[in-house]
């Protein structure tokens, strides 16, 4: 690997450990030439599939913009920002394991809200009100209700909110 610091190419990793749940590798290495000393991240590089929305169109999977709509939900909500990196790669993982060249934007979109339900169940439903379009009062009762009743299993209401808004 080239040194960052003076570009020679001799450099030697002095130290390896595991990262991110095992998902990257961390390397400390050190410049020959130089003798100066940096840290380098080795991560599997696995293609994500790409995304079918609501439309019939198709998109390569955005991890940005993922991120932001689980940012926008959970704006202002005391959840630590390493558990929501921790959920974005926990989705990520999940599509990757499918195996699947093209998924839906609704199998996206469920992913986003079982994490979001998991950090934080305002997120969850500022989230589900956007993304399953909440006609009224009555579907925002019907979730918190669900929630409630069944916190361990996320359901979308039953209200005309069955076509969900394409997110992902």
């Amino acid at each position: 690997m080239r040194c960052p610091f003076c570009s020679a190419n001799d450099t030697r990793v002095i130290d390896s450990r595991l990262a991110s749940e095992g998902d990257q590798v961390r390397r400390r290495r050190v410049c020959e030439g130089c003798g100066e000393r940096f840290t380098t991240y080795e991560t599997v590089e696995l293609a994500l599939p790409r995304v079918v929305k609501r439309d019939g169109s198709r998109e390569p999977f955005s991890e940005e913009k993922l991120r932001n709509g689980m940012l926008r939900a959970l704006e202002k909500r005391p959840v630590d920002t390493e558990r929501v990196e921790v959920a974005i790669s926990a989705i990520k993982r999940e599509l990757m394991r499918s195996g699947e060249r093209e998924v839906d934007a609704r199998r996206v979109g469920e992913l986003v809200m079982n994490a979001l339900r998991a950090l934080d169940e305002v997120a969850y439903i500022r989230f589900a009100s956007v993304y399953l379009s909440f006609d009224d009062i009555h579907a925002f009762r019907e979730v918190i209700d669900r929630l409630e009743r069944e916190p361990s299993r996320i359901d979308t209401p039953r209200s005309s909110a069955s076509e969900p808004k394409s997110q992902a």
